[in-house]
């Protein structure tokens, strides 16, 4: 089980791990030792921290900067314990821990008492989906054990949790260096009848396995070997969730492709039962040689289908340093996926801290919490029942530095409708449309190659690879956000029930010959020249 331990700085979360595991025999041998003799060494008092703290800066300024992990058992079961930071620079990788979790330590400083990072931490387990929570208020010692200060902070912070939708399972009492209430109980804290830290970690549930759930399998890589004559192009990747065998008919997202796993072909780990295996890293081959690459979502036919879309509602946390707001382009990466966004609309932004709501927000300031509309500029393939993180979480890259983290709720591309194409168009300052093209020059290569000259003179261009069945519900999502789509000749059937869908302007056509591609993009961008 994963553990995430979080509070705000300074409360004592390395020093809880460090005597948790001096307490459990869980440290390497002599490891104890040789951090008291570098505390004696440099004059400095000994700090259950140090066994955690390995950067040299945690060590000087006396603060968690990565979080750490470390592992431990009990009678029950293993654990894996995620130490947080708790400054408030370092947020973003407390997120990066806390989004590993099952379940989580919050920890507070009983003389302090709660302070920003307390009530921000809590927000961002909430909205991860961490529900299995119990708070440790630490340095009892420091109110000289008193029942009333312990009593005065459950109350506070039991309002604070109701308000981010958690809620403690335990409130426990703690000495971290002493180690009271960690791993047996104390004496000083004898009004208190409720479980040790030990205690509650093993009364939590166990994690759900993601085994049970639907095959989902982000495409990281496609690896072709020509050495002696081998013609296998292996699909590979990390299974999320669910499995799957030879033989299971896959369906890949958003372009809606399917075919049939021929063979498995494993990295060096002990294979489940033939099988892909959620937690894996696998690859297989396919018996029919489809075009898939990086950023589609493998999924297996017959089992619930991720959602594909171009607009999504989402909870957002930003740690930017300037504000997310409408006018910039920013990078969202989902899985291997990635698709180039725009805050279309601010819902509500929430101060983190302090839970103080603006609903007439038109960006997001650093560290709020805010519910938003993002206009993606090609599909991306997601889930919205949190059953599998990886699938649903998403971070956003401003000027190629991760500046926001999120969590897919809903999927509004159905909002909306023919009319919004050439709203949505705007927004990349074209006019949206669909170009068949036909001609013997109609090769994948040369879609490929149009689609890279049309993106040099500025238009926001996507081709469409899919089977027939898919072209005309794809083409009409990909129209709703605005794009210009490429897709080769299409049969007379399709074309009907392409006009079906699209508004007759937004279909035209045109011949590529491959030795004067200069004239098609020229028509192209006369055709969609806002």
């Amino acid at each position: 089980m994963n553990i995430v331990i979080v509070g705000h700085v300074d409360h004592g979360k390395s020093t809880v791990v460090g005597r948790l595991l001096a307490d459990t025999n869980s440290l390497p041998q002599g490891k104890l030792e040789q951090v008291r003799e570098f505390c004696s060494r440099n004059s400095r008092p000994f700090e259950y921290a140090f066994l955690l703290d390995a950067l040299r800066d945690e060590r000087a300024q006396g603060i968690t900067i990565d979080t750490a992990r470390v592992f431990f058992k009990t009678a029950k079961r293993p654990y894996v314990i995620l130490d947080a930071p708790g400054h408030v620079e370092f947020v973003k990788n407390m997120v990066t821990g806390a989004s590993r979790a099952d379940a989580a330590l919050l920890v507070i400083d009983a003389n302090e008492g709660i302070k920003e990072n307390s009530r921000r931490h809590a927000h961002l387990l909430s909205m991860l989906g961490i529900r299995q929570l119990a708070v440790l208020v630490n340095k009892m010692d420091l109110v000289g054990h008193d029942e009333k200060k312990f009593r005065a902070i459950v109350s506070d912070f039991e309002k604070h949790l109701a308000g981010v939708g958690l809620k403690a399972a335990y409130f426990i009492p703690v000495v971290g260096y002493e180690g009271e209430n960690l791993a047996s109980r104390s004496k000083n804290l004898g009004w208190y009848s409720g479980p040790t830290v030990l205690e509650a970690l093993d009364a939590f549930n166990e994690p759900l396995a993601l085994d049970g759930t639907a095959f989902r399998m982000p495409v990281q890589d496609v690896y072709k070997f020509t050495a002696s004559g081998d013609t296998r192009r292996i699909i590979a990747g990390s299974v999320e969730s669910g499995s799957a065998k030879i033989g299971d008919e896959l369906v890949f997202y958003p372009s809606g492709k399917k075919s049939t796993i021929a063979s498995l072909e494993g990295f060096p780990r002990a294979r489940v039962a033939g099988k892909l295996v959620a937690g894996g890293t696998d690859g297989f081959t396919l018996s029919e040689q489809i075009y898939v690459g990086r950023g589609e979502l493998a999924a297996r036919a017959g089992e619930p289908a991720p959602q594909v879309g171009t607009r999504v509602k989402a909870s957002v946390f930003w740690l930017g340093k300037r504000p997310l707001h409408s006018d910039k382009e920013y990078v969202l990466k989902l899985g291997t996926g990635r698709a180039r966004a725009r805050l279309e609309s601010v819902l509500k932004a929430v101060d983190a801290a302090e839970l103080r709501a603006r609903n007439d927000a038109e960006t997001v300031e650093r560290f709020e919490i805010a519910e938003c509309v993002f206009r993606l500029s090609r599909p991306l393939a997601f889930d919205l029942d949190g059953l599998t993180p990886a699938t649903t979480r998403f971070v956003l890259v401003d000027d190629f530095e991760i500046s926001g983290g999120g969590i897919i709720r809903e999927n509004v591309t159905a909002d909306s409708n023919k009319a919004r194409s050439g709203q949505a168009g705007a927004k990349f300052h074209q006019k949206a449309a669909l170009i068949i093209v036909n001609g013997e020059g109609a090769t994948g290569v040369a879609l490929k190659s149009l689609e890279s000259t049309l993106t040099e003179q500025g238009r926001t261009v996507h081709v469409l690879e899919a089977p027939e069945s898919k072209i005309a519900e794809h083409a009409q999502v990909l129209l709703e956000a605005g794009l210009v789509v490429l897709t080769a000749a299409v049969s007379t059937k399709l074309l009907g029930e392409l006009k079906k869908r699209l508004p007759a302007h937004a279909i035209h056509s045109v011949t590529l010959d491959a030795r004067d591609e200069h004239s098609v993009v020229r028509s192209i961008l006369d055709e969609t020249s806002a």
